[in-house]
């Protein structure tokens, strides 16, 4: 659930000296080896004894007993599954019995309300409501050494791989040993600590928006969803999704064609994988598709022949597709290799021109039209195709968009409409069932708690100067007053959730434990 990730230049080692270059671009934190200091706009805070010698004790105390706790949680397979609701699903089902027994083992409160599960500590009226979700993206196991919910900490040391590690049953954990490190010091609270684990967020938000019109969410709230330091400002989820018909006109039985072109697993992931198969493919063209593969960095080919037909399987690096800069779309990578051929009209074709024509290898709609856009604080404008599927009416298409200020929703609809309508007309092709969908962009820069969260994060993370980023990803902090994202990833680090490689270090996810039980206790205990 992030993008525009802050830079960083490491340290080199010049004429045996060690210098820290710090490359000064918006959004950049700048890693310090001692202490913090506060920046001009935002005065950070002193950390207190109390918060300090509390992270330190959850980690010495519960280190361990997280990581365990994690491994049980991740081997629910909690993918939402149409016709099934998180009271009828035995996956769900079965997680949050889990949730309810480590709740009592740690003595939180638990509280039931089908789709929205809440764990607390403390009784006061006032509240700091912690912001996470328990489902999670689909997986595919041929992408992962282990099965993805199962907690594999042998296939490389020191990471915590598994669906859900961080994205979100690894917040989820951590949050919760945290209070119970507050509970065993017998600290008196000022504010309930009050986690709420919704269960549809990565597939429908309606349940939830339906829960709030009967609940009084806390005043000030953290989502443990995104990014460290803190997260101030989102881009909107938005989407293009349409149909290519099925259409064949002059294709010879002895001519080169592309027969199918599909990729993709989930809306919001970049693809991993795509398939093409042709057919009639002589040597001499053959030749030509295998080095401009050779061409491209990150990709990973394989070309099986049978008989007369030839099929292309593509291997690239599936990320967030609130990133896709991180990742290497197989989808766009493969629709480059065989774009520039004269291709009989179909719906296979007619995919893999619009892929390549509309999108080519860009990520930020540089090629569909006029719609590309940035926003000073929160970047450009991102594109990625990630679903394409053939079915018996055509091909369907789905493109997730993350969109920044500066545009409104009614402009970037009659721009996409402009682009789409021009390469119909180029193509002599009627697109169908065009839907589009337009996020609205989030700004919450006048939270109260902005610089307690700051201000812990820069002590433990030992950053100098740390400020509020925007990020590509779209949480539901949306749908809550004074919402601010706190972790679990770091700055400048890949975001591995919703890839076919999801983990947490070690090291990240014990830092983390101390940042959220401070963090806790800064907002939450009496001082």
């Amino acid at each position: 659930m992030r993008t525009l990730k802050p830079l960083f230049l490491q340290r080199i080692l010049i004429s045996f000296a060690l210098f820290c270059l710090v490359l000064l671009i918006p959004f950049c934190v700048s890693y310090a080896d001692d202490g913090f200091q506060a920046s001009d706009k935002y005065k950070l805070n002193s950390i207190s004894a109390t918060s300090d010698m509390l992270a330190n004790y959850a980690v010495s105390q519960y280190g361990e007993q997280t990581v365990e706790s994690l491994a049980k949680l991740i081997r629910f397979n909690t993918v939402a599954v149409d016709g099934l609701t998180p009271d009828t699903n035995p996956e769900f089902i079965k997680f949050k019995l889990q949730l309810k027994r480590l709740s009592e083992q740690l003595g939180l409160d638990y509280a039931d309300h089908g789709y929205v599960v809440l764990i607390g500590l403390g009784e006061s009226e006032r509240k700091l409501g912690i912001i996470t979700h328990g489902d999670v993206q689909p997986a595919d196991p041929k992408l992962w050494h282990k099965s993805p919910y199962e907690l594999d900490i042998t296939t490389t040391p020191g990471l915590l791989i598994g669906r859900g590690t961080e994205d979100d049953k690894g917040p989820i954990v951590t949050a919760m040993y945290a209070m119970k490190a507050i509970k065993d010091k017998g600290l008196s609270l000022d504010r309930r600590i009050e986690l709420m684990v919704y269960m549809a967020e990565e597939s429908d938000w309606g349940p939830l928006k339906a829960f709030l019109k009967g609940f009084t969410p806390a005043d000030i709230n953290i989502t443990i969803d995104a990014e460290y330091p803190v997260v101030t400002a989102e881009k909107g989820w938005s989407e293009i999704r349409f149909l290519i018909p099925n259409s064949e006109t002059g294709i010879e039985a002895t001519g080169p064609s592309l027969l199918t072109f599909s990729g993709g697993s989930f809306a919001s992931q970049v693809p991993q994988q795509a398939t093409a198969t042709l057919i009639n493919i002589d040597a001499n063209l053959l030749e030509k598709i295998k080095q401009r593969s050779e061409l491209q960095r990150g990709m990973r080919y394989q070309f099986i022949s049978d008989g007369d037909k030839l099929t292309i399987m593509a291997d690239g690096k599936s990320v967030h597709s609130s990133t896709p800069e991180d990742g290497v779309n197989a989808v766009t990578h493969l629709a480059a290799i065989l774009a520039g051929f004269s291709w009989p009209k179909n719906q296979a074709s007619l995919t893999q021109s619009f892929i390549s024509q509309m999108i080519g290898l860009g990520v930020y709609a540089e090629l569909f039209g006029d719609i590309a856009y940035s926003d000073d604080f929160m970047g450009k404008m991102t594109l990625a195709p990630t679903v394409v599927n053939s079915t018996e009416k055509g091909a369907e298409v789905v493109m997730n968009l993350r969109r920044p200020l500066g545009k409104s929703a009614e402009l970037l609809e009659r721009q996409t409409q402009e682009a789409l309508k021009e390469w119909q007309q180029a193509h002599g092709v009627t697109l169908q069932q065009v839907e589009t969908y337009w996020g609205e962009p989030k700004l919450m820069d006048k939270a109260p708690h902005l610089t307690t969260l700051l201000s812990v994060f820069g002590y433990f993370a030992r950053v100098k100067a740390p400020k509020p980023i925007a990020i590509g990803g779209s949480t539901n902090s949306k749908l809550f007053p004074n919402a601010l994202s706190f972790g679990p990833a770091m700055p400048g680090v890949e975001y591995t959730g919703h890839s076919e490689h999801e983990f947490i270090t070690h090291e990240q996810f014990m830092l983390n434990l101390k940042m959220y039980t401070a963090a806790f206790v800064e907002l939450a205990v009496k001082q």
